[in-house]
């Protein structure tokens, strides 16, 4: 026969574990959000908007800015466009996709 845990304890160990679903829950990241950090914000910005130097340097405008479609940005990163180089062969179809809802976001 096994004991039963006191009340408390149990109490304790079930809201522990809410807490820690909670917790792992609230700090998930955006599907795309890691392809993004990794591959985009270092001229893009964290929030979309790049800094002053970088939009001069690279013509790059703030995510709020573009008017292009999903389709036209995703052909953009695959393929590269003016100054930006190509992301075919460094990332998949899915991450490029990814990466592209998660910038639109951030307008």
């Amino acid at each position: 026969m096994t004991k039963a845990l006191p009340t408390c304890t149990a109490s304790k160990v079930v809201l522990a574990a809410v807490m820690l679903a909670c917790s792992t829950a609230a700090f998930a990241e955006a599907p795309g959000e890691a392809t993004y950090s990794a591959n985009c914000k270092s001229c893009h910005g964290a929030t979309g908007t790049p800094s002053a130097g970088m939009a001069k340097m690279m013509n790059i405008k703030p995510a709020a800015e573009y008017k292009t479609t999903a389709e036209e940005q995703f052909n953009s990163v695959k393929n590269g466009k003016e100054k930006m180089k190509p992301f075919a062969g460094k990332l998949t179809d899915a991450q490029i996709k990814e990466a592209v809802a998660y910038f639109r976001t951030l307008k």
